[in-house]
């Protein structure tokens, strides 16, 4: 069975229920102080550390005086434009006290569907990661439409986690794990400790009941359970509303594993190899021999670009002799790459007029077949 100790980067989903208050609509925040002590704990361990938030709704609902019950989407987008700002102050002093730093990140569905935007996001959480900051990602509810809603943040967590690697992802839950059924409606109710595969039966098990102010049931979880393991990472709900829920969790609170199919950089190599590029990229003899070390392609190394590409689509990769070695995704467009070929990465900038990324395929985007 995972657990927290064996960690590298963790993802976190903290629901409205957790962070709101249901009777008064203010923000819980001796709770949100022990959830920042346990990632600054986590943190200290070397463990990556991203948070996906609900809450700015819940939130603006209480400063803007909105009744219970459903509201128009307008309503929604002005009382998230509300609450968002108050929930990232509280967020930030709560892990201020540990001198960590805090960032927002807002996404939309389309943020993960465009391949583009989708490696733009990658990118930026993974260079926050890197300074040690802890992201804080939402849904941006003050834009998005239902036709370009995750809609819950169980699955917004799921992709998180797979956008950047993770290895684990938390979702902090109203129950304590997976159980056969509803354990509110049926006392016979077993909690699984692990589930190593979602079959059609865990499916079946999983209700739709979802907290007054959340709205992911345990099928949002399942469906998470999915994206997440699928892609290499395990998940595990447990309950969240004690202090100190991840802490808890390590001391052996319940919960229940989702385990994973594979490890997260597998998987995105495998996602990348299904890929059918329609261009080519041709490289020299020592730039093959950098990549087969477990380089990264730098512009220098390139010595043709064959056929029309854009920023984060695949490519293959060819030697002198137009033999295939492989594939990856371009973080530049063929007419940007075939200005930047041969030339070194210092340069890329006065070629370009704008200081562009030192790899034109990075390790992390390649799959070597040859």
């Amino acid at each position: 069975m995972a657990t927290l100790t064996e960690a590298k980067r963790l993802v976190v989903k903290v629901g409205s229920a957790l962070l709101v208050d249901r009777d008064t609509g203010s923000l819980r925040g001796d709770w949100l102080q022990s959830l920042a002590d346990d990632v600054a704990a986590l943190k200290a361990r070397g463990i990556d550390v991203v948070l996906v938030s609900s809450g700015s709704i819940a939130l603006g609902r209480g400063v803007l005086g909105l009744a219970d019950g459903p509201i128009p989407l307008e309503q929604s987008q002005a009382a998230a434009a509300v609450g968002q700002i108050r929930l990232a102050r509280s967020y930030e002093e709560a892990l201020a006290v540990h001198q960590i730093s805090a960032a927002q990140v807002l996404v939309t569905l389309e943020d993960s569907t465009d391949r583009r935007r989708y490696l733009n996001a990658r990118a930026t959480l993974e260079t926050l990661l890197s300074l040690g900051v802890v992201p804080i990602v939402n849904e941006n509810d003050t834009i998005a439409t239902d036709e370009i809603r995750y809609g819950d943040n169980d699955r917004l967590a799921a992709q998180v986690a797979v956008t950047i690697g993770a290895d684990q992802l938390v979702l902090l839950s109203d129950v304590d794990g997976f159980y056969t059924a509803n354990p509110q409606l049926k006392a016979s109710a077993k909690r699984l400790d692990v589930i190593t595969e979602i079959t059609p039966e865990i499916e079946a098990m999983a209700g739709d009941a979802g907290s007054g102010l959340s709205k992911g049931g345990m099928k949002t979880k399942v469906l998470a359970a999915r994206i997440a393991t699928e892609a290499g990472c395990a998940m595990a709900i447990t309950l969240g509303s004690p202090l100190n829920p991840l802490k808890q969790m390590e001391d052996d609170a319940p919960c229940t594993w989702f385990t994973a199919q594979t490890d997260p950089q597998a998987a995105r190599k495998r996602w990348i190899a299904t890929m059918k590029p329609n261009a080519q990229i041709v490289l020299d003899a020592g730039a093959l021999d950098a990549l087969r070390r477990g380089k990264s392609l730098l512009p220098a190394g390139i010595t043709a670009v064959r056929g029309s590409f854009g920023r984060g689509d695949p490519v293959l990769i060819l030697d002198q002799d137009d033999h295939s070695v492989g594939q990856g995704l371009s973080r530049y467009t063929s007419a940007e790459a075939r200005q930047i070929m041969g030339r070194r990465s210092a340069d890329i900038e006065a070629v370009l007029g704008y200081k562009g990324r030192a790899a034109l395929i990075h390790r992390d985007d390649m799959v070597l077949t040859g």
